[in-house]
């Protein structure tokens, strides 16, 4: 370097007074040895010059040319004419370990036969310090520092030793949370895996930032913070609770037209309580009776990082009732885990039952029908990525979700049906289904953004009735069509949403929800709705009112004003 600073010397003072004026100044350069170049450039003024001469002297250097020699040929006040000769090309004859502690060397994964008879590249010397101070930083040593000692040249090949100075171990201290968040912060602090006196991490300050940003009811208020005092290390969240819990319902009297003398009561309930306790406890109970048979029920709680651990537990139990036809009954069970800060990993144990109710017309088939009694036992997996800049009112990012469940199946002999239609049947079966949805959100800009939405799914079996089917329809996946309007085997439906923000979090919007529908079992052709429509989401002080005008088009429904769909609700917040 001493040779390209004495060279950066003799051509200013060669340009004289002239130097740093605005002139248009040229440069011919010339490379020979190792690297092979001859260039005419022009240059604003002789400042910027000088520097990419010296930026290509530097990368000479880190391409193993260690000693290149500069020969300025002439200069006048507008044009420099340079040659240099890049030299031999160093190698490295060996790498050694020098003080790196054995147990982080291995941790980094450095492979030292990159560093034997190999040509000498700065860069490659680049990622090993990096990997190496990466690794120390999550071990407790944060202000590490590493460089090559023992240097020694042997012809054009030499060796070098590293040296590593690990500065003070730091221990974390503890969590701060310096917004109005009640959360406890010995739940937080185990939920981040950054307890008092482990030693330090940036990974886990890093990751445990990030899984903050994926809890529904935890709002940043401010940058976190890092403070070193006493080789200990506080993290300060300013954090505050976000009004997540919801209580939703309505209830109706209507005339029953079955029954005289009689009301019947219809309604919708949805309760949903986060962070129960400040521990992350989460419960939720939806209940839905729109006519006078039919009614739904889930009910759902999650128990985050039991006995200690890092797992959580969720159990979950949802009823169908479909008019007076069946009974369906959903009990599950999930063991879930974070490997990472945006990914979810859970596996489920569930068991499904289906039951007929009204037998009193099926004394005389004589075939099969299209409901039976079963029990489903399976076993499943299921994955979500988070990658969204707000978990519940996301305004761009993606999210994933994928999940396969495999299980055997027994078919239940009904009573109330000839048992003659049993016959040759296989009452115990192996089934299994696999579902996957993808979200994409843009934010355009301040006005303008998009909702894009693609999901799908299947099930199979030897045995497989009506109700075993999914169920589709609905404000959540295709709008234009009553709730659980559909039964299908297979699905797949794409949903796109422009939308127009006239508030942080309140937009208006036009929508398209295309899909194609398969029901072999019920013996149907396969369904391609259509459906479009116009909507609101407005964010209030104490809730998000939605409301949806959308015209759906099926099989069994036409694009007409007098099947249009109104979808609407008030969610309110507390």
């Amino acid at each position: 370097m001493k040779q390209v600073v004495f060279f950066l010397i003799f051509f200013l003072s060669l340009l004289g007074q002239q130097a740093f004026s605005q002139e248009k100044k040229w440069l011919q350069l010339e490379l020979s040895g190792g690297i092979t170049q001859r260039q005419i450039l022009a240059f604003e003024d002789t400042l910027v010059l000088v520097n990419y001469v010296k930026s290509r002297y530097q990368e000479i250097a880190l391409l193993g040319y260690l000693n290149p020699l500069a020969m300025p040929q002439s200069s006048s006040s507008d044009t420099l004419s340079l040659h240099i000769q890049t030299g031999e090309r160093f190698e490295w004859l060996h790498l050694g370990r020098g003080n790196v502690d054995p147990l982080l060397w291995v941790k980094s994964g450095i492979d030292v036969k990159q560093f034997q008879n190999k040509p000498f590249e700065y860069e490659e010397v680049a990622k090993v310090f990096a990997v190496l101070l990466r690794e120390s930083e999550n071990s407790g040593f944060p202000f590490s520092s590493i460089k090559l000692d023992s240097i020694q040249r042997a012809g054009k090949g030499f060796s070098a030793s590293l040296n590593l100075d690990p500065g003070p171990f730091i221990s974390f201290d503890s969590l701060r949370i310096t917004g109005n968040s009640k959360i406890n912060p010995t739940y937080l602090s185990k939920l981040l895996q950054i307890r008092p006196g482990d030693p330090f991490s940036q990974k886990k300050v890093d990751q445990g930032i990030g899984q903050i940003k994926n809890l529904p009811y935890l709002r940043w208020e401010g940058e976190p913070e890092l403070s070193f005092q006493n080789e200990e290390a506080i993290l300060y969240l300013p954090l505050n609770d976000r009004r997540m819990n919801t209580l939703d319902g309505i209830i109706g009297f209507l005339p029953n037209e079955i029954e005289n003398n009689k009301l019947l009561v219809t309604g919708q309930f949805d309760l949903a309580l986060y962070n129960v306790g400040g521990r992350g406890r989460n419960y939720q109970l939806n209940w839905q009776r729109l006519s006078q048979y039919s009614q739904n029920l889930k009910v759902s709680g999650i128990e985050p990082l039991i006995l200690g651990s890092m797992l959580d537990i969720k159990a979950s139990f949802y009823l169908l009732k479909e008019d007076t036809t069946f009974l369906n009954r959903d009990f599950r069970v999930d063991l879930g885990y974070r490997p990472n800060a945006n990914g979810y990993l859970s596996f489920f144990y569930r068991r499904q039952a289906g039951d007929l109710l009204a037998v009193s017309d099926l004394g005389q088939i004589t075939t099969l029908p299209e409901f039976l009694d079963f029990r489903f036992n399976n076993y499943g997996v299921q994955y979500e990525l988070f990658l969204l800049d707000d978990v519940f009112q996301a305004r761009r990012g993606f999210y994933g979700q994928f999940e396969f469940g495999v299980g055997n199946k027994s078919i239940l002999q009904n009573t109330g049906i000839p048992q003659s239609v049993y016959e040759g049947l296989d009452a115990k079966t192996v089934q299994y289904f696999v579902k996957g949805a993808l979200k994409k959100y843009f934010y355009l800009n301040q006005n303008f953004g998009a909702f894009t939405g693609l999901s799908a799914g299947m099930m199979d079996s030897k045995n497989l009735f009506g109700n075993d089917l999914y169920r589709l329809g609905g404000l959540k996946s295709i709008r234009g069509f009553n709730e659980n309007y559909f039964f299908a085997q297979n699905y797949i439906y794409f949903n796109v949403e422009p939308r127009f923000y006239f508030d942080t979090y309140s937009y208006f919007l036009i929508f398209a929800d295309l899909g194609r529908l398969g029901n072999n079992v019920q013996g149907f052709p396969a369904d391609y709705p259509v459906s479009t429509g116009v909507g609101i989401s407005l964010e209030t002080g104490s809730g998000i009112f939605n409301f949806i005008y959308a015209l759906g088009k099926s099989n069994a429904q036409e694009f007409v004003l007098n099947f249009s769909k109104i979808h609407f609700g008030y969610t309110g917040r507390f």
